[in-house]
């Protein structure tokens, strides 16, 4: 009766389970020869442990280079994250600090539209950023528990914004410990890939907590109880 030739995976459960058989064998250790990676011939295992040793080495000198431009790019987000937040703290004028917000984001991030609505803002109430809210638009907002990142279509609230943009954020505004929101950042952008639906928002949660509580100096501060 003939013998079963051993299948691969009985060779590669062999040599797991007995790691001292190239040390024993060492003579077939070094004349072992597998196919190169790239090239019609063959090499021997060393080499080819060393080529497999190099081609990790290059993923992780990608990686870590994907790494450092990432946390180059999370740098600059941060200080200029921290320069317009030390502009809003520099204004003396509450009043204008919704136009502040509009401006200096869009200088500092390099958007292509920024729109601010809001409400429930008593000396707001009769000011372009007070327009074109609907109740419609409020609800929306109070159900948000984060930006919105992503197309335009759908979104009423891109119809603030002076030109068509390919991709938008959507940023629910709240004062400091305001339960309901006050209003709506809307950021607009040519590039589609700028705002997508993947993409994470923490600093744009953190945009919208310094705006909102900026705008906090302009709500109407509840009357003592007697």
């Amino acid at each position: 009766m003939t013998q079963e030739a051993p299948s691969a995976q009985d060779i590669a459960a062999y040599l797991s389970q007995n790691p001292r058989f190239f040390e024993d064998h060492a003579d077939i250790f070094a004349t072992l020869s597998v196919p190169h990676p790239h090239q019609a011939r063959a090499i021997s295992l060393g080499e080819r442990q060393i080529l497999t040793l190099r081609t990790r080495v290059k993923e992780y000198e990608q990686r870590l280079m994907q790494l450092l431009q990432n946390a180059g790019g999370n740098e600059r987000i941060n200080q200029s994250l921290m320069q317009w937040c030390a502009r809003m703290l520099a204004e003396p004028d509450a009043l204008r600090i919704p136009a502040h917000i509009i401006r200096s984001l869009g200088d500092q991030f390099d958007l292509d539209a920024v729109a601010l609505r809001v409400w429930d803002l008593p000396p707001l109430e009769d000011s372009e950023f007070a327009q074109d809210v609907t109740s419609d638009i409020r609800r929306e907002a109070a159900e948000m528990s984060q930006p919105y990142c992503g197309p335009v279509k759908g979104q009423a609230a891109a119809d603030w914004l002076a030109n068509n943009p390919e991709s938008l954020a959507i940023l629910p505004l709240h004062a400091l410990n305001g339960a309901q929101p006050i209003g709506l950042l809307v950021l607009g952008s040519a590039d589609p890939q700028r705002f997508t639906a993947d993409m994470g928002t923490a600093f744009l949660t953190v945009i919208a907590s310094l705006a909102g509580a900026a705008l906090g100096r302009l709500v109407t501060p509840a009357p003592e109880a007697a």
